[in-house]
């Protein structure tokens, strides 16, 4: 993967903002506990179990995942826990009172999604002699796979919306509306391109840690 130091943000600096983010969803936890507000909780939960894992990856799978990846990963988590909450002295969350940190999450952890979905396929083209996958197909699949996911994750945001309002219980994830949804549908696939055209650049070792692993696997069999 390419380095953000490049951009003048070295390794330890990328190591303590993620750090930063992990304690920061810590504390939005406790902020949803002490508000006994459900959606907040689970988010920040969530977010917290995303947040390993890089390190579970890492450690169980002898994939690599430097600072940039973590801090990619870490960030995405968090900003949509953040949405949830808002900051002291707002009267909502950043979700309600700012369109665009909508739109900022959703490019951005469809981008995550594009990247294991890259990796993957990458790495079993160069596993299998059996598989040929010009750069044209592999593009057209990270942008599917995303816009996929994508649908998958608006009719679960429906499901979760329509099943919590008819028990009267504060829901987890919100769909706004239509036109919120085709909005979310569109950032998605943003997140995808990205992926679809610069995922070579900056997933490299990714994507050799997970061929190598297919051809260890395949040497046991």
């Amino acid at each position: 993967m390419t380095s953000l130091s490049s951009f003048g943000l070295h390794e330890r600096r990328q190591k303590q903002l993620s750090r930063f983010m992990q304690l920061s969803l810590v504390g939005l936890l406790f902020v949803g506990i002490y508000e006994l507000n459900v959606g907040i909780v689970v988010n920040c939960a969530v977010g917290l179990v995303v947040t390993e894992l890089p390190a579970i990856v890492e450690r169980d799978y002898d994939v690599p995942m430097d600072a940039g990846l973590t801090l990619w990963i870490t960030t995405a988590a968090f900003l949509h826990a953040l949405g949830t909450v808002g900051l002291p002295g707002m009267e909502d969350s950043f979700y309600r009172t700012l369109p665009v940190w909508d739109d900022v999450t959703h490019a951005l952890s469809a981008s995550v999604v594009a990247a294991a979905g890259y990796s993957t396929v990458r790495a079993l083209d160069e596993h299998s002699a059996d598989i040929y996958l010009p750069r044209r197909v592999t593009f057209a699949y990270v942008l599917a796979f995303t816009m996929a996911f994508g649908v998958i994750w608006e009719v679960l945001e429906f499901a979760i919306t329509v099943a919590t309002g008819a028990v009267g219980v504060d829901t987890v994830l919100t769909q706004y509306s239509v036109e919120d949804t085709l909005g979310d549908l569109v950032w998605n696939t943003f997140g995808g391109l990205l992926v679809a055209i610069w995922g070579h650049l900056y997933l490299t070792n990714v994507v050799g840690a997970l061929r190598s692993r297919m051809t260890d696997n395949s040497h046991e069999e």
